[in-house]
């Protein structure tokens, strides 16, 4: 059986549980469903919303990428993988990865590896918007979302 990702890059909010439902539903094969819901913080206060920007085309191919690599390594029955673009607010979700398996360890290993590959590999920058109105900086990658990605290898 082929296992074909759903894929989406998109502004408007998601619900979490419709996704759920929408990947699991008829698929009698399904023993285990893993989330991760990444959300916009508020920093203590400090941040008032989040821009994300994205390379069209380019992010839901490498998504894609991604996400057919962690159908093929842990055996999954089903992945979503959805990200935002646009202004974020602190509480708003960001990005969603939903992995489906007949065993809950496939499934979340399935669920972290989209995660670390997208959090390094994907075509996403996200600058900062304090609360006291200034616009701040181009959020850096971090050296510890490298060294979760090459856990994997």
């Amino acid at each position: 059986m082929t296992v074909t990702p759903t894929i989406r890059v998109q502004r408007e909010d998601f619900d979490l549980q419709t996704e759920v439902d929408l990947l699991s539903k008829g698929k009698p094969g399904i023993g285990a469903v893993v989330t991760f819901s990444g959300l916009c913080r508020d920093d203590g206060g400090a941040l008032a919303a989040l821009e994300l920007e994205h390379y069209p085309g380019m992010a839901e191919a490498e998504m894609t990428r991604i996400s057919e690599l962690a159908i093929a390594r842990f055996g999954l029955l089903g992945l979503t993988a959805i990200h935002r673009y646009g202004k974020v607010a602190p509480g708003e979700n960001i990005v969603l990865v939903v992995a489906a398996a007949p065993h809950r360890q496939a499934a979340f290993d399935g669920a972290n590896f989209v995660m670390d590959f997208l959090k390094t590999a994907a075509p996403f920058w996200k600058k900062e918007h304090s609360a006291d109105g200034e616009a701040g900086d181009w959020v850096a990658a971090k050296d510890a979302d490298d060294a979760a990605r090459d856990k994997w290898k």
